[in-house]
């Protein structure tokens, strides 16, 4: 009795993690801009620009919705509430690139949000593919 009872808690762990795990990757990457061709992309001169555009006035100096700051390098790999959301070399599995390509399984995490109105300023699949460059370069 007491195998069978631990085989079936076992299994039954393992089920619920391998659940979970699927219910959190609920993002379909598939969906993604390529990275963009271009060298020697660094946060100063490519990503800073796009950043400030459309992200510093939730996450820059005066303002860190989700305790997320975009307005320096360091800042940005740091991350937010949740942790680090760049992980170096692996573009497609950073949730800042999932949030900016707004492919995320929950709406409120797709960035920038929309707007009072219910519009949004979607990054270009330019601004994000050259995000995911940086991302798989290193993100210097």
């Amino acid at each position: 009795m007491t195998n069978k009872f631990l085989t079936f808690t076992l299994a039954s762990a393992f089920s619920l993690a391998v659940f979970s795990a699927s219910a959190a990757d609920k993002v379909d990457t598939s969906k993604l801009p390529p990275a963009s061709d271009k060298k020697d992309v660094t946060y100063e001169k490519d990503i800073k620009p796009i950043f400030e555009k459309s992200c510093f006035k939730c996450h820059g100096p005066e303002k860190q919705k989700g305790k997320l700051r975009l307005d320096s390098l360091a800042a940005t790999l740091k991350g937010g509430e949740e942790g680090p959301n760049v992980i170096k070399g692996k573009s497609a599995e950073s949730t800042l690139v999932h949030a900016v390509a707004r492919i995320t399984a929950d709406e409120e995490a797709a960035m920038p949000p929309k707007k009072k109105d219910g519009t949004v300023e979607i990054m270009s699949k330019e601004q994000v593919g050259l995000i995911r460059a940086w991302i798989d370069q290193g993100a210097k």
